[in-house]
Protein backbone atom coordinates (compact mmCIF):
# COMPACT_ATOMS: atom_id res chain seq x y z
CA UNK A 1 0.00 0.00 0.00
CA UNK A 2 1.54 2.96 -1.30
CA UNK A 3 1.22 6.69 0.23
CA UNK A 4 2.53 9.28 -2.45
CA UNK A 5 5.09 9.10 -5.58
CA UNK A 6 7.68 11.61 -6.22
CA UNK A 7 9.73 12.22 -9.40
CA UNK A 8 12.97 14.08 -8.93
CA UNK A 9 15.70 15.38 -10.95
CA UNK A 10 19.15 14.26 -10.10
CA UNK A 11 19.24 17.86 -7.53
CA UNK A 12 16.13 16.07 -5.57
CA UNK A 13 13.74 18.78 -6.96
CA UNK A 14 10.26 17.52 -7.24
CA UNK A 15 9.10 17.35 -11.02
CA UNK A 16 5.82 15.40 -10.34
CA UNK A 17 4.40 14.22 -7.38
CA UNK A 18 1.46 12.35 -6.54
CA UNK A 19 -0.52 11.57 -2.97
CA UNK A 20 -2.55 8.80 -2.53
CA UNK A 21 -3.48 8.30 0.88
CA UNK A 22 -2.12 11.75 2.95
CA UNK A 23 -0.49 9.78 5.96
CA UNK A 24 2.92 10.54 5.86
CA UNK A 25 4.47 14.37 5.42
CA UNK A 26 5.48 15.79 2.57
CA UNK A 27 8.09 16.99 3.60
CA UNK A 28 9.74 14.06 4.11
CA UNK A 29 11.00 13.95 0.62
CA UNK A 30 13.33 16.87 1.74
CA UNK A 31 15.17 14.74 3.65
CA UNK A 32 16.09 12.11 0.51
CA UNK A 33 18.79 13.99 -1.32
CA UNK A 34 20.81 14.91 1.87
CA UNK A 35 20.86 11.09 2.96
CA UNK A 36 21.78 10.13 -0.45
CA UNK A 37 24.48 12.46 -0.97
CA UNK A 38 25.44 11.78 2.97
CA UNK A 39 26.21 7.79 1.94
CA UNK A 40 28.05 8.70 -0.92
CA UNK A 41 30.69 10.93 1.18
CA UNK A 42 31.42 7.82 2.98
CA UNK A 43 31.79 5.83 0.38
CA UNK A 44 29.19 3.22 1.04
CA UNK A 45 27.78 1.35 -1.38
CA UNK A 46 24.74 2.55 -3.01
CA UNK A 47 21.63 0.51 -1.81
CA UNK A 48 18.10 0.56 -2.66
CA UNK A 49 17.04 1.06 0.40
CA UNK A 50 17.66 2.90 3.86
CA UNK A 51 15.74 3.84 6.92
CA UNK A 52 15.39 7.38 8.34
CA UNK A 53 13.95 8.61 11.74
CA UNK A 54 11.13 5.35 11.11
CA UNK A 55 10.48 5.63 7.78
CA UNK A 56 11.90 3.60 5.22
CA UNK A 57 13.26 4.56 1.46
CA UNK A 58 13.42 2.70 -1.59
CA UNK A 59 13.67 3.97 -4.31
CA UNK A 60 15.31 3.88 -8.47
CA UNK A 61 16.91 5.91 -10.47
CA UNK A 62 16.80 6.26 -14.55
CA UNK A 63 18.30 8.21 -16.45
CA UNK A 64 19.03 10.94 -13.81
CA UNK A 65 15.47 11.01 -12.98
CA UNK A 66 15.08 9.47 -9.02
CA UNK A 67 11.15 7.75 -8.64
CA UNK A 68 10.00 7.40 -5.03
CA UNK A 69 7.89 5.95 -3.27
CA UNK A 70 5.79 6.41 0.04
CA UNK A 71 4.76 3.84 2.06
CA UNK A 72 2.45 3.50 5.23
CA UNK A 73 4.85 0.10 6.58
CA UNK A 74 7.41 -0.27 9.17
CA UNK A 75 9.90 -3.17 9.24
CA UNK A 76 10.04 -3.58 5.40
CA UNK A 77 11.21 -7.41 4.39
CA UNK A 78 14.22 -6.81 2.13
CA UNK A 79 14.40 -9.51 -0.39
CA UNK A 80 15.47 -10.81 -3.40
CA UNK A 81 17.46 -7.16 -4.60
CA UNK A 82 19.70 -8.91 -7.27
CA UNK A 83 18.19 -7.97 -9.61
CA UNK A 84 18.64 -4.19 -9.09
CA UNK A 85 21.00 -2.70 -11.96
CA UNK A 86 23.02 0.93 -11.52
CA UNK A 87 21.07 3.06 -13.23
CA UNK A 88 17.94 2.20 -11.63
CA UNK A 89 17.57 3.17 -7.97
CA UNK A 90 14.25 3.33 -6.21
CA UNK A 91 13.15 4.77 -3.00
CA UNK A 92 10.00 4.04 -0.96
CA UNK A 93 8.67 4.62 2.60
CA UNK A 94 7.80 2.19 5.39
CA UNK A 95 5.61 2.26 8.54
CA UNK A 96 4.61 -1.55 8.42
CA UNK A 97 5.31 -4.97 7.19
CA UNK A 98 5.57 -5.31 3.33
CA UNK A 99 7.26 -7.11 0.69
CA UNK A 100 10.19 -4.75 -0.41
CA UNK A 101 10.46 -6.77 -3.73
CA UNK A 102 6.99 -5.81 -4.74
CA UNK A 103 7.50 -2.51 -3.94
CA UNK A 104 10.67 -2.36 -6.52
CA UNK A 105 9.27 -3.96 -9.02
CA UNK A 106 6.36 -1.93 -8.97
CA UNK A 107 8.59 1.25 -9.71
CA UNK A 108 10.42 -0.60 -12.24
CA UNK A 109 7.17 -1.34 -14.12
CA UNK A 110 6.46 2.74 -13.61
CA UNK A 111 9.52 3.39 -15.71
CA UNK A 112 9.35 0.60 -18.50
CA UNK A 113 5.37 2.04 -19.07
CA UNK A 114 6.62 5.77 -19.02
CA UNK A 115 9.49 4.79 -21.52
CA UNK A 116 6.82 2.73 -23.52
CA UNK A 117 4.87 6.17 -23.95
CA UNK A 118 7.81 8.74 -24.38
CA UNK A 119 10.27 6.99 -25.99
CA UNK A 120 13.02 8.85 -23.76
CA UNK A 121 12.27 9.24 -19.97
CA UNK A 122 14.35 11.85 -18.64
CA UNK A 123 13.45 15.11 -17.43
CA UNK A 124 12.11 17.29 -20.65
CA UNK A 125 9.72 14.10 -21.16
CA UNK A 126 8.20 14.32 -17.70
CA UNK A 127 7.52 18.25 -17.82
CA UNK A 128 6.39 18.09 -21.64
CA UNK A 129 3.95 15.34 -20.58
CA UNK A 130 2.96 15.19 -16.97
CA UNK A 131 -1.12 15.72 -17.63
CA UNK A 132 -0.39 11.87 -19.10
CA UNK A 133 1.80 11.10 -16.47
CA UNK A 134 -0.70 12.12 -13.33
CA UNK A 135 -3.53 9.96 -15.49
CA UNK A 136 -0.99 6.74 -15.82
CA UNK A 137 -0.10 7.39 -11.97
CA UNK A 138 -3.83 7.37 -11.10
CA UNK A 139 -4.64 4.08 -13.12
CA UNK A 140 -1.47 2.19 -12.23
CA UNK A 141 -2.46 3.04 -8.55
CA UNK A 142 -5.89 3.18 -6.75
CA UNK A 143 -5.66 4.95 -3.56
CA UNK A 144 -1.93 3.37 -3.01
CA UNK A 145 -2.82 -0.41 -4.27
CA UNK A 146 -0.76 -1.59 -7.46
CA UNK A 147 -3.32 -1.99 -10.39
CA UNK A 148 -3.05 -1.98 -13.67
CA UNK A 149 1.06 -2.06 -14.95
CA UNK A 150 0.67 -3.42 -18.49
CA UNK A 151 1.30 -0.73 -21.26
CA UNK A 152 -0.20 -1.84 -24.10
CA UNK A 153 -3.60 -1.94 -22.32
CA UNK A 154 -3.00 1.72 -20.74
CA UNK A 155 -2.90 2.75 -24.15
CA UNK A 156 -6.16 1.60 -25.15
CA UNK A 157 -7.76 4.34 -23.28
CA UNK A 158 -5.08 6.51 -22.02
CA UNK A 159 -3.51 8.01 -25.29
CA UNK A 160 -1.28 10.73 -26.18
CA UNK A 161 -3.14 12.35 -28.56
CA UNK A 162 -4.95 15.47 -28.53
CA UNK A 163 -8.21 16.16 -26.45
CA UNK A 164 -11.14 15.20 -27.98
CA UNK A 165 -14.85 15.96 -27.04
CA UNK A 166 -16.04 11.91 -27.85
CA UNK A 167 -13.84 10.45 -25.20
CA UNK A 168 -14.02 6.45 -24.06
CA UNK A 169 -15.79 6.59 -20.73
CA UNK A 170 -15.19 2.66 -19.75
CA UNK A 171 -12.24 1.54 -19.60
CA UNK A 172 -10.98 -1.90 -21.08
CA UNK A 173 -12.58 -5.45 -20.18
CA UNK A 174 -8.72 -5.87 -19.20
CA UNK A 175 -8.58 -3.66 -16.67
CA UNK A 176 -11.42 -5.66 -14.61
CA UNK A 177 -10.98 -8.81 -15.82
CA UNK A 178 -9.18 -11.73 -14.54
CA UNK A 179 -6.61 -11.50 -17.33
CA UNK A 180 -5.35 -8.03 -17.27
CA UNK A 181 -2.40 -8.30 -19.86
CA UNK A 182 -4.81 -9.24 -23.08
CA UNK A 183 -8.04 -7.43 -24.54
CA UNK A 184 -11.45 -9.80 -26.01
CA UNK A 185 -12.15 -9.35 -29.37
CA UNK A 186 -8.15 -9.54 -30.82
CA UNK A 187 -8.86 -11.15 -34.52
CA UNK A 188 -5.81 -11.98 -37.27
CA UNK A 189 -6.48 -13.17 -40.73
CA UNK A 190 -3.63 -15.31 -40.11
CA UNK A 191 -2.63 -16.78 -36.54
CA UNK A 192 0.72 -17.08 -36.06
CA UNK A 193 3.70 -17.42 -33.23
CA UNK A 194 7.22 -16.70 -33.55
CA UNK A 195 9.28 -17.60 -30.27
CA UNK A 196 13.07 -16.77 -30.00
CA UNK A 197 15.59 -19.00 -27.50
CA UNK A 198 17.74 -16.20 -27.08
CA UNK A 199 21.28 -17.00 -24.64
CA UNK A 200 24.04 -15.03 -23.99
CA UNK A 201 27.09 -16.06 -22.64
CA UNK A 202 28.87 -13.91 -20.49
CA UNK A 203 32.90 -15.08 -20.08
CA UNK A 204 35.91 -13.87 -18.27
CA UNK A 205 39.23 -15.27 -19.21
CA UNK A 206 42.42 -14.28 -17.50
CA UNK A 207 46.39 -13.97 -19.52
CA UNK A 208 47.23 -17.56 -18.47
CA UNK A 209 44.27 -19.05 -20.45
CA UNK A 210 42.01 -20.29 -17.69
CA UNK A 211 38.77 -19.22 -17.34
CA UNK A 212 37.67 -17.52 -13.87
CA UNK A 213 34.16 -17.07 -14.94
CA UNK A 214 31.20 -18.73 -16.80
CA UNK A 215 27.46 -18.54 -17.07
CA UNK A 216 24.76 -18.84 -19.44
CA UNK A 217 21.49 -16.14 -19.32
CA UNK A 218 18.48 -16.84 -21.34
CA UNK A 219 15.19 -15.88 -22.30
CA UNK A 220 12.32 -16.91 -24.30
CA UNK A 221 10.75 -14.14 -25.99
CA UNK A 222 7.63 -14.24 -28.19
CA UNK A 223 5.56 -12.73 -30.52
CA UNK A 224 1.71 -13.47 -30.51
CA UNK A 225 -0.59 -13.06 -33.37
CA UNK A 226 -3.53 -14.98 -32.10
CA UNK A 227 -7.22 -14.66 -32.52
CA UNK A 228 -9.98 -14.61 -29.25
CA UNK A 229 -8.54 -16.05 -26.06
CA UNK A 230 -5.93 -18.95 -27.15
CA UNK A 231 -4.07 -21.01 -24.17
CA UNK A 232 -0.34 -21.75 -24.99
CA UNK A 233 1.56 -24.96 -23.41
CA UNK A 234 4.84 -24.80 -23.99
CA UNK A 235 7.16 -27.99 -23.63
CA UNK A 236 10.98 -27.61 -22.97
CA UNK A 237 13.87 -30.43 -22.29
CA UNK A 238 13.47 -29.63 -18.59
CA UNK A 239 15.83 -32.10 -16.42
CA UNK A 240 13.49 -31.21 -13.33
CA UNK A 241 10.20 -32.27 -15.33
CA UNK A 242 11.69 -35.43 -16.58
CA UNK A 243 12.65 -36.81 -13.30
CA UNK A 244 9.42 -35.64 -10.92
CA UNK A 245 7.53 -37.42 -13.63
CA UNK A 246 10.14 -40.38 -14.12
CA UNK A 247 9.98 -40.54 -17.83
CA UNK A 248 13.38 -40.62 -19.72
CA UNK A 249 15.00 -38.28 -21.97
CA UNK A 250 15.36 -38.21 -25.43
CA UNK A 251 18.56 -36.30 -25.55
CA UNK A 252 20.35 -33.65 -23.35
CA UNK A 253 17.94 -32.44 -20.42
CA UNK A 254 19.09 -29.23 -18.95
CA UNK A 255 18.56 -27.52 -15.77
CA UNK A 256 17.27 -23.91 -15.06
CA UNK A 257 18.01 -21.51 -12.40
CA UNK A 258 17.04 -18.37 -11.25
CA UNK A 259 13.64 -18.87 -13.64
CA UNK A 260 11.20 -16.07 -14.00
CA UNK A 261 8.32 -15.57 -15.56
CA UNK A 262 5.86 -13.26 -17.41
CA UNK A 263 2.66 -12.65 -15.14
CA UNK A 264 0.92 -14.70 -17.86
CA UNK A 265 2.46 -18.15 -16.71
CA UNK A 266 0.20 -20.47 -14.44
CA UNK A 267 2.81 -20.88 -11.61
CA UNK A 268 0.93 -23.34 -9.88
CA UNK A 269 0.98 -25.72 -12.42
CA UNK A 270 4.33 -24.84 -13.54
CA UNK A 271 5.37 -25.81 -10.01
CA UNK A 272 3.00 -29.28 -10.15
CA UNK A 273 4.06 -30.81 -13.25
CA UNK A 274 6.60 -28.43 -14.98
CA UNK A 275 3.86 -27.54 -17.58
CA UNK A 276 4.19 -23.71 -18.54
CA UNK A 277 0.52 -22.62 -19.50
CA UNK A 278 -0.28 -19.39 -20.45
CA UNK A 279 -2.79 -16.87 -22.04
CA UNK A 280 -0.37 -14.66 -23.90
CA UNK A 281 -0.24 -10.89 -24.20
CA UNK A 282 -1.13 -9.48 -27.89
CA UNK A 283 1.83 -8.55 -29.51
CA UNK A 284 5.77 -8.64 -28.58
CA UNK A 285 6.43 -10.01 -24.84
CA UNK A 286 9.58 -12.04 -23.15
CA UNK A 287 7.91 -14.78 -21.55
CA UNK A 288 10.61 -16.05 -19.31
CA UNK A 289 14.34 -15.92 -18.08
CA UNK A 290 16.79 -18.17 -17.13
CA UNK A 291 20.13 -18.75 -15.97
CA UNK A 292 22.90 -21.49 -16.16
CA UNK A 293 25.80 -21.36 -13.85
CA UNK A 294 27.94 -23.90 -15.55
CA UNK A 295 31.36 -24.13 -17.32
CA UNK A 296 31.31 -22.87 -20.87
CA UNK A 297 34.16 -23.36 -23.43
CA UNK A 298 34.68 -20.31 -24.85
CA UNK A 299 32.95 -20.37 -28.09
CA UNK A 300 35.36 -17.90 -30.07
CA UNK A 301 38.82 -18.41 -28.55
CA UNK A 302 41.20 -15.02 -28.77
CA UNK A 303 45.21 -15.35 -28.40
CA UNK A 304 47.31 -12.42 -28.40
CA UNK A 305 50.71 -11.97 -28.50
CA UNK A 306 51.69 -8.49 -28.24
CA UNK A 307 55.82 -7.52 -28.94
CA UNK A 308 56.79 -3.75 -27.28
CA UNK A 309 60.32 -1.88 -28.85
CA UNK A 310 61.41 0.16 -26.01
CA UNK A 311 58.53 2.54 -26.47
CA UNK A 312 59.09 3.55 -30.23
CA UNK A 313 56.39 0.81 -31.03
CA UNK A 314 54.15 -1.97 -30.82
CA UNK A 315 52.72 -4.81 -32.69
CA UNK A 316 50.33 -7.45 -32.07
CA UNK A 317 49.43 -10.42 -33.31
CA UNK A 318 45.55 -11.81 -33.14
CA UNK A 319 44.36 -15.24 -33.32
CA UNK A 320 41.17 -16.24 -33.51
CA UNK A 321 39.49 -19.40 -33.54
CA UNK A 322 35.96 -20.50 -33.40
CA UNK A 323 35.27 -23.42 -30.77
CA UNK A 324 32.02 -24.72 -32.07
CA UNK A 325 30.30 -27.10 -34.60
CA UNK A 326 31.90 -26.59 -38.57
CA UNK A 327 27.79 -26.25 -39.24
CA UNK A 328 27.10 -23.27 -37.47
CA UNK A 329 28.60 -20.01 -37.75
CA UNK A 330 28.84 -16.96 -36.16
CA UNK A 331 27.56 -13.51 -37.48
CA UNK A 332 29.42 -9.98 -36.99
CA UNK A 333 32.09 -11.11 -35.34
CA UNK A 334 33.75 -8.35 -33.42
CA UNK A 335 37.19 -8.64 -31.95
CA UNK A 336 38.02 -5.07 -29.60
CA UNK A 337 41.99 -5.38 -28.99
CA UNK A 338 43.13 -2.59 -26.70
CA UNK A 339 45.77 -0.32 -27.80
CA UNK A 340 47.54 2.38 -25.69
CA UNK A 341 46.28 5.85 -25.67
CA UNK A 342 48.77 7.48 -27.40
CA UNK A 343 49.44 4.91 -30.55
CA UNK A 344 50.04 6.14 -34.49
CA UNK A 345 50.13 5.24 -37.78
CA UNK A 346 48.59 2.08 -37.83
CA UNK A 347 48.75 -1.05 -40.31
CA UNK A 348 47.06 -4.15 -40.46
CA UNK A 349 47.44 -7.16 -42.22
CA UNK A 350 44.51 -9.95 -42.07
CA UNK A 351 43.66 -13.16 -43.66
CA UNK A 352 40.02 -12.19 -43.15
CA UNK A 353 37.30 -9.48 -42.50
CA UNK A 354 38.29 -6.09 -41.75
CA UNK A 355 40.02 -4.09 -39.11
CA UNK A 356 39.95 -0.62 -37.77
CA UNK A 357 41.69 1.65 -35.48
CA UNK A 358 38.84 3.22 -32.78
CA UNK A 359 41.31 6.21 -30.94
CA UNK A 360 37.82 7.01 -29.35
CA UNK A 361 38.36 3.81 -27.41
CA UNK A 362 41.70 3.03 -27.63
CA UNK A 363 41.54 0.03 -29.78
CA UNK A 364 41.24 -2.03 -33.04
CA UNK A 365 38.39 -3.71 -33.94
CA UNK A 366 38.56 -6.80 -36.20
CA UNK A 367 34.85 -7.36 -37.96
CA UNK A 368 34.62 -10.78 -39.56
CA UNK A 369 31.12 -10.86 -41.12
CA UNK A 370 30.53 -14.73 -40.92
CA UNK A 371 33.23 -16.74 -38.78
CA UNK A 372 32.36 -20.70 -39.62
CA UNK A 373 32.34 -23.55 -36.91
CA UNK A 374 36.58 -24.97 -36.07
CA UNK A 375 37.87 -22.08 -38.67
CA UNK A 376 41.16 -20.24 -37.56
CA UNK A 377 42.34 -16.87 -38.26
CA UNK A 378 45.10 -14.44 -37.73
CA UNK A 379 45.28 -10.81 -37.54
CA UNK A 380 48.69 -8.19 -37.12
CA UNK A 381 48.93 -4.92 -36.49
CA UNK A 382 51.30 -2.37 -36.12
CA UNK A 383 51.87 0.98 -34.13
CA UNK A 384 54.18 3.83 -33.62
CA UNK A 385 54.07 4.90 -30.17
CA UNK A 386 55.36 8.99 -29.47
CA UNK A 387 56.34 8.36 -25.99
CA UNK A 388 57.41 6.08 -23.69
CA UNK A 389 54.92 3.61 -22.22
CA UNK A 390 55.06 2.52 -18.24
CA UNK A 391 54.86 -0.43 -16.75
CA UNK A 392 51.75 1.17 -14.83
CA UNK A 393 50.02 1.11 -18.34
CA UNK A 394 50.88 -2.22 -18.71
CA UNK A 395 49.08 -3.20 -16.10
CA UNK A 396 45.73 -1.53 -16.34
CA UNK A 397 45.10 -2.08 -20.07
CA UNK A 398 41.68 -3.49 -20.07
CA UNK A 399 40.66 -6.82 -22.03
CA UNK A 400 40.31 -8.06 -25.47
CA UNK A 401 36.00 -7.81 -26.05
CA UNK A 402 34.33 -10.29 -28.50
CA UNK A 403 30.77 -9.36 -29.81
CA UNK A 404 29.28 -12.31 -31.71
CA UNK A 405 25.73 -13.81 -32.96
CA UNK A 406 25.49 -17.63 -34.00
CA UNK A 407 21.74 -18.56 -35.18
CA UNK A 408 20.29 -21.48 -34.86
CA UNK A 409 22.25 -22.84 -31.96
CA UNK A 410 22.13 -22.75 -28.19
CA UNK A 411 25.24 -23.21 -25.60
CA UNK A 412 23.29 -24.64 -23.38
CA UNK A 413 21.40 -27.55 -25.58
CA UNK A 414 17.73 -26.11 -24.57
CA UNK A 415 14.74 -27.32 -26.95
CA UNK A 416 11.18 -26.54 -27.24
CA UNK A 417 9.92 -29.79 -27.33
CA UNK A 418 6.39 -28.58 -28.24
CA UNK A 419 3.81 -25.42 -28.48
CA UNK A 420 0.54 -26.14 -28.40
CA UNK A 421 -2.61 -23.88 -29.21
CA UNK A 422 -5.54 -23.98 -27.67
CA UNK A 423 -8.64 -21.99 -28.78
CA UNK A 424 -12.30 -22.69 -28.46
CA UNK A 425 -12.95 -21.38 -32.08
CA UNK A 426 -10.35 -24.60 -33.16
CA UNK A 427 -8.63 -22.11 -35.70
CA UNK A 428 -5.05 -23.27 -36.91
CA UNK A 429 -2.17 -21.54 -35.87
CA UNK A 430 1.48 -21.58 -37.25
CA UNK A 431 4.28 -21.50 -34.60
CA UNK A 432 7.72 -20.69 -35.59
CA UNK A 433 10.69 -21.46 -33.43
CA UNK A 434 13.95 -19.38 -33.75
CA UNK A 435 17.62 -20.49 -31.74
CA UNK A 436 20.05 -17.64 -30.73
CA UNK A 437 23.39 -17.92 -29.29
CA UNK A 438 25.17 -14.22 -28.70
CA UNK A 439 27.57 -12.77 -26.52
CA UNK A 440 26.84 -11.28 -22.90
CA UNK A 441 30.42 -9.71 -20.95
CA UNK A 442 32.39 -11.87 -22.90
CA UNK A 443 35.59 -10.78 -21.89
CA UNK A 444 39.97 -12.15 -22.72
CA UNK A 445 42.43 -10.64 -20.45
CA UNK A 446 45.85 -9.46 -22.48
CA UNK A 447 48.77 -11.01 -21.90
CA UNK A 448 52.30 -9.61 -20.77
CA UNK A 449 53.99 -7.50 -23.50
CA UNK A 450 56.90 -9.63 -24.77
CA UNK A 451 60.74 -7.58 -25.79
CA UNK A 452 62.04 -10.41 -28.22
CA UNK A 453 61.93 -8.60 -31.55
CA UNK A 454 60.94 -12.05 -32.74
CA UNK A 455 57.89 -11.33 -34.48
CA UNK A 456 57.36 -11.00 -38.48
CA UNK A 457 57.12 -8.01 -39.57
CA UNK A 458 54.08 -6.54 -41.42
Amino acid sequence: MASAIFILDLKGKVLISRNYRGDIPMSAVENFMPLVLEAEEEQQAPTPCFTHEGINYLYIRHNNLYCILWFEWLNCEIVGLDFLHNLLDVLALTKKNSNATTILLFLHKLTEVFTEYFKELEEESIRDNFVIIYELLDEMMDFGYPQTTETKILQEYITQESHKLEVQVRPPMAVTNAVSWRSEGIKYRKNEVFLDVIESVNLLVNANGNVLRSEILGAIKMKCYLSGMPELRLGLNDKVMFESTGRAARGKAIEMEDVKFHQCVRLSRFENDRTISFIPPDGEFELMSYRLNTQVKPLIWVEAAVESHTGSRVEYMIKAKAQFKRRSTANNVEINVPVPDDAAAPKFRSSVGSVQYAPEKSCLVWKIKQFQGGKEFIMRAHFSLPSVQSSEDQETKPPIAVKFEIPYFTVSGIQVRYLKIVEKSGYQALPWVRYITQNGDYQLRMPESIKTGNMAPI
